[in-house]
């Protein structure tokens, strides 16, 4: 069983590391393969200094080996999986969940279960469109074959459309499903919400991918959160941009490098008070020049803070006059 482990990684093992491994002779190891092979297990084998063993795939294969903290992964995965977005995996996820925990040993189902009980999932603020398990899989397959899609799309004003893309990646980010692809008709790379993708089947010819210019994920992240944005600010930060790199994600905002001292942060938020927060926690001098509405609430800001701290209260690290 501990060989049968090893051999499911997807790799080669030779018969010397295999011994290695188990604390056995290599005669051990080859008595215990041919074993594996008469239980119905399709271990393939090559002759050599460069051969060594390796577990196939097969119809026939028995029910695959897993040791303790697999099972228990797999076990929590599935009930994660039950609640997830994915419409049409909830029943199938409880079925293979319910197979599971019938052959797992007590002290294991005793683990899952505290998991289970013990775990509190923290409710959605705004309910979560679940997204149609058939159209994953009909993007997935785009996105792996090179092939274009045509698919009838919502957008967020709920105006309808009909678009031709190249589907590159799909991206999960938190509670939803989004793919990246290059839209034909606009000639641009874009961000598509799955749930609301209707594909026109079957799918259109072969393309040659090309490379977008910037990380799927990254795409995504800062797509979707200025998407969100009501309010919107380019601020000049007197520091260098790799500095202000380092502590803004893309989902919070893009860093345009003027010269070695300064940049242009491209940011918002929902609220003015939000996006002032944040550029006070940039730690660096910044300067804002619009929206005007952004511009007053700092002015207004600055005239609070200076007044919260008495006037007769000297610097920290030095002394009164008196003392």
């Amino acid at each position: 069983m501990r060989l049968l482990s090893l051999l499911q990684n997807p790799r080669e093992w030779t018969g010397t590391e295999l011994a290695e491994r188990l604390g056995v002779s290599t005669r051990t190891v080859r008595n215990d393969v041919e074993r594996l092979r008469t239980l119905g297990y399709p271990v393939h084998g090559t002759r050599g200094s460069a051969g060594g063993y390796r577990l196939g795939a097969g119809a026939r294969l028995p029910p695959l080996l897993l040791d303790d903290e697999e099972a228990v992964a797999v076990a929590v995965g599935l009930r994660t999986a039950a609640g997830g977005t994915i419409a049409g995996v909830e029943e199938t996820s409880q079925r293979a969940l319910a197979k599971l925990e019938q052959v797992l040993p007590d002290r294991l189902r005793r683990r899952v279960n505290a998991l289970q009980t013990y775990t509190v999932r923290v409710p959605a603020t705004s309910p979560v469109p679940q997204v149609d398990a058939e159209t994953l899989a009909v993007l997935t397959f785009a996105c792996r074959d090179h092939e274009r899609l045509r698919f009838d799309y919502r957008g967020h004003d709920g105006t309808e459309s009909r678009r031709v893309v190249e589907p590159y990646r799909l991206v999960n980010w938190g509670r939803r499903w989004y793919l990246v692809a290059w839209d034909t008709g606009r000639s641009d790379w874009r961000t598509f919400r799955v749930d609301r993708i209707v594909p026109c089947l079957p799918t259109g010819p072969r393309f040659t991918p090309a490379e977008p210019p910037e990380d799927a994920i990254e795409r995504v992240m800062r797509g979707v959160s200025s998407a969100a944005w009501r309010h919107r600010a380019s601020v000049t930060v007197h520091a260098p941009a790799e500095q202000i790199i380092d502590h803004i994600n893309p989902a919070v905002g893009t860093v345009e490098a003027i010269d070695e001292h300064t940049c242009v942060l491209h940011t918002g938020a929902d609220t003015l008070d939000s996006l002032a927060v944040h550029l006070g926690l940039l730690g660096t001098p910044f300067t804002v020049t619009e929206p005007p509405e952004l511009v007053d609430l700092l002015r207004e800001l600055s005239d609070r803070y200076r007044d919260a701290v008495p006037a007769h209260l000297p610097p920290r690290g030095t002394t009164s006059p008196d003392s």
